[in-house]
């Protein structure tokens, strides 16, 4: 019997905004590894990401384990830029706890009425 040693590269490809997907699927990187770090097996996370495979997923976390420092850089530069936009969208977003208590209270008199 012989056995095929080769090295394969992991996975993981690029998109057009710089983010990391898995195989051919739209899955980021950060989502299969966070999920890996929440206790899912790698079979729970194909079930879960159905366009994955089980090569992909085992795969990337063996690429995860094997580059930890380099993968959590990325996952932490990507929190940033979530936490960035999601600052941008807040500042450029009006507040809507005004709007919602007088929904709310047009509802309330609403419901008084019949």
């Amino acid at each position: 019997m012989s056995l095929v040693l080769e090295r394969e590269t992991p996975p993981l490809r690029e998109d057009e905004t710089g983010a990391i997907r898995v195989g051919n699927s739209r899955v980021l990187l950060e989502t299969v590894i966070r999920s890996f770090q929440d206790g899912a097996s790698p079979e729970s996370i194909v079930h879960r990401y159905s366009t994955l495979s089980s090569s992909d997923v085992y795969n990337t976390i063996g690429y995860y384990l094997r580059h930890k420092d380099a993968v959590e850089t990325y996952l932490n530069h990507r929190e940033q830029l979530a936490e960035s936009v999601q600052q941008r969208l807040s500042s450029i977003q009006p507040d809507l706890s005004s709007i919602r208590t007088r929904l709310l209270s047009q509802q309330n008199q609403y419901k008084r009425l019949c």
